[in-house]
């Protein structure tokens, strides 16, 4: 067991970090876990990750580690560092909200900034030779896709397919001059510093841009979650309000086993202070209106839709993500899921 890989997973309970912990501890490796369930304090106890923590213990046994830590404590992250030698980091843990953060503005800077910059300082001391993978979002963008020349069709947004970014955008995309919200720069900051610490240090590290993640697992909350919370309102007979764009925004979404996929392909053959756009891409996405009127059809519900005027500060119209930098780096991967394979798994789910 001494000579097996170590990965440590921060938001272990969560989507990308418990599709972690089983992806990576399914290929061997010894996994140390932090998680101290602060989901349940953005999101209400409905979103509490503790039960999948819990889970991990009893199934994996003497294979997963957990800290109830938090990630801003550097002294208990040092601890950590100390105690085990990482081959992977692979860092889910955040403030996942764009509309949360504007509540808390210090809290959401200080977990998806000042913990971050722990982490990267404690791989740097202690596991300089770990891959090192962040996830980031599309947020860092800001609203400059909305600047796009987008034209409206019946059910969504869309772009002409003879503009450059037709199959999704890419990595040249500007993160200036855009309104990015308070969790959008709070995330800038952190994928910098994964960069930065790349580069300047020589480190394994890239930052995965994300799109919408998804998957059967995904605990969806009003404020974060769309495709899982919107299943979960329109099998309880639950309101659900659309913010802006007449329900016609686009998102691309991937499932979690692809996005993890990505990071098992980029450890076996890692670069330094990597960017990658990853989503569903032209694969993988649809609208919100497209998105309620599927679940209304697979669940036989109908669904209790609200319309709002006012769209959410700096969110996106239109978004696709261009994954071809990823796929050239690394063409043996390749999707699993599209859109309908993802909502029908939260369809399953959420009528068990």
């Amino acid at each position: 067991m001494a000579n097996l890989k170590k990965v440590l997973v921060t938001g272990s309970g969560g989507l990308i970090g418990s599709q972690s912990v089983n992806f990576f501890a399914e290929r061997g490796f010894n996994v140390v876990g932090i998680d101290n369930d602060m989901r349940s304090y953005f999101f209400g106890q409905e979103a509490s990750t503790k039960d999948i923590c819990d889970e991990f213990k009893k199934s994996l046994l003497d294979r997963y580690a957990h800290y109830s830590c938090d990630i801003r404590d550097y002294s208990e992250i040092e601890d950590i560092f100390k105690n085990h030698k990482f081959d992977l980091i692979i860092h889910t843990a955040a403030q996942p909200s764009h509309d949360w953060a504007a509540r808390e503005p210090l809290t959401d800077f200080s977990v998806n900034a000042n913990g971050t910059l722990n982490l990267l300082e404690n791989a740097r001391k202690f596991s300089p030779d770990a891959v090192f993978i962040f996830t980031s979002t599309n947020k860092v963008y800001g609203d400059a896709p909305n600047s796009l020349p987008l034209v409206e069709e019946d059910t969504r947004w869309e772009i002409e397919t003879n503009h450059p970014f037709y199959q999704g955008i890419d990595e040249t995309m500007s993160i200036d001059n855009s309104t990015h919200s308070i969790f959008g720069a709070s995330k800038v900051a952190a994928d910098i510093l994964v960069q930065e610490y790349g580069r300047y240090f020589s480190m394994k590290t890239a930052s995965f841009r994300g799109g919408c993640l998804t998957g059967p697992m995904h605990k969806g909350a009003e404020l974060h979650g769309f495709l899982a919370y919107l299943a979960k309102c329109v099998m309880l007979n639950r309101k659900y309000t659309v913010y802006g764009y007449q329900g016609k925004q686009v998102r691309d979404n991937i499932h979690c086993y692809d996005l993890v996929n990505c990071f098992w392909h980029f450890y076996q053959n890692p670069r330094c202070g990597e960017v990658y756009n990853i989503g569903g891409s032209r694969h993988s996405n649809i609208s919100m209106k497209e998105a309620i009127t599927y679940f209304e059809k697979k669940l036989n519900k109908k669904s209790v839709i609200e319309y709002s005027q006012t769209n959410r500060v700096g969110d996106h119209i239109w978004y696709i993500s261009d994954v071809s930098k990823f796929k050239t780096h690394y063409p043996k991967w390749e999707f699993k899921y599209d859109i309908y394979a993802i909502m029908d798994e939260i369809c399953l789910k959420n009528k068990v």
